[in-house]
């Protein structure tokens, strides 16, 4: 065989681990688990960390304030030193919009060591504890809640013998051009990356969570030292998951049919940013990572349609037929995915366009990296780590 047709016998292969070997990742039915409502509703904090939201708290936080809820909730909105305005407006929304208790708490600048979101989240955990709540909901700023969504994440933890840890893939804004093109396929990659059904095996290895929507037992957090023994992670969801079950905690992680995020990304700069700031994070800041995900990015993703031309163009029956077949098994495993965003299937064979973005935005993320810059989010830069593991936030830049 040509060399041609090799590389998309292997693209093949690869095709058929993932879809058969990977966890079923495509798939799109780990829903929220539907349980009995408890005899007595357990307290909960719901701790927002907030930097310049002003934007979107009109949308948000509402939604949390109404939430119908049959026990004991309350909720604390953590402004990280915003410009905009957000404490005050939170206060205002609250004033008009009653429902549950609001407190508005400024932590000041993080200390070294600190990501902004965790050095928010340890301020608002340790004002929840004074109340000694039963779970506590660590949600975005930009995640907008249907009026009974506490209540089914504190239905789904179940009790104490529950889940100590509920999350939800929030479902985000697909309106524009390029939040069509790019962001179903990142809930996609995320779900390749962390097969839902194995995060959600009792004694799987894999663990993560979605930041923007977190039931965390208070108990299970103590045990984890959460946020403490976190404080320095970007992708601080991950991290979570990782010590709530190093902890011995159970955990689930689903897709939201009723909790859904507000963020506009309507162009393709602003996706990038958002990609960017955490993927080299993801590859550890490992050269040697970022040097084999490129190749294997290629393999996996461009190849397919890349031999299917090149038979077709040179009568290479093998590389054709192939290339096809990996082309035609890597689309139906978007199909799901687009269906779940109420999207054209059309953009399915696409995807190899979005996955060399996704490449380029990790590259980027590298350069970025070593020069110092670090991940960058709303006028802060968390650079390289310190020699004790610890990133060097540059407050401002």
């Amino acid at each position: 065989m040509s060399a041609v047709a090799w590389i998309a016998v292997g693209s093949l292969i690869a095709w058929v681990w993932l879809l058969l070997g990977q966890g079923f990742y495509w798939r799109t039915d780990q829903r929220l688990p539907r349980r009995t409502d408890p005899a007595r509703w357990p307290s909960v904090a719901v701790v927002v960390p907030a930097r310049d939201e002003a934007e979107m708290l009109p949308v948000s936080l509402p939604s949390l304030l109404v939430q119908d809820y049959p026990g004991d909730a309350r909720i604390i909105l953590v402004d990280d030193c915003s410009s905009d305005g957000t404490g005050q407006l939170a206060r205002e929304l609250a004033a008009r919009f009653g429902g549950l208790p609001l407190t508005v708490v400024e932590p000041g600048e993080p200390e070294p060591g600190w990501t902004g979101k965790l050095w928010a989240l340890r301020h608002g955990i340790a004002l929840a504890r004074l109340q000694k709540p039963d779970f506590l909901l660590l949600t975005d700023a930009d995640i907008a809640h249907e009026p009974d969504s506490l209540r089914d994440l504190v239905a789904a933890a179940g009790g104490p013998d529950g889940f100590d840890l509920v999350s939800q893939m929030a479902r985000l804004r697909v309106e524009s051009f390029w939040e069509r093109l790019v962001v179903p396929a990142f809930v996609y990659f995320f779900g390749q990356l962390y097969p839902f059904r194995r995060v959600n095996r009792a004694r799987s290895r894999t663990a993560a969570a979605a930041g923007g929507c977190v039931l965390l037992r208070t108990e299970a957090a103590e045990r984890a030292r959460i946020p403490e023994s976190i404080r320095q992670a970007v992708i601080d969801d991950v991290s979570l998951a990782r010590e709530v079950r190093r902890g011995g905690g159970r955990i689930w992680l689903g897709l939201a049919e009723r909790v859904d995020s507000v963020r506009p990304y309507p162009r393709l700069r602003d996706l990038w940013r958002m990609v960017a700031r955490s993927a080299y994070a993801q590859l550890r800041h490992s050269p040697l990572l970022l040097a084999g995900t490129v190749p294997g990015l290629l393999l996996v993703y461009v190849a397919p349609p890349a031999t299917l031309v090149a038979g077709l163009a040179t009568g290479d029956g093998v590389a054709a037929w192939a290339g096809g077949a990996a082309w035609a098994v890597m689309t139906a495993t978007y199909l799901p995915m687009l269906a779940y965003y109420r999207q054209s299937p059309w953009l399915g064979p696409l995807l190899p366009v979005t996955a060399v973005l996704y490449l380029l935005m990790t590259v980027d993320s590298a350069v970025q990296h070593h020069r110092g810059r670090g991940a960058a989010w709303k006028g802060r830069t968390y650079a390289r780590p310190d020699p004790d593991g610890t990133p060097d936030a540059a407050p401002g830049r």
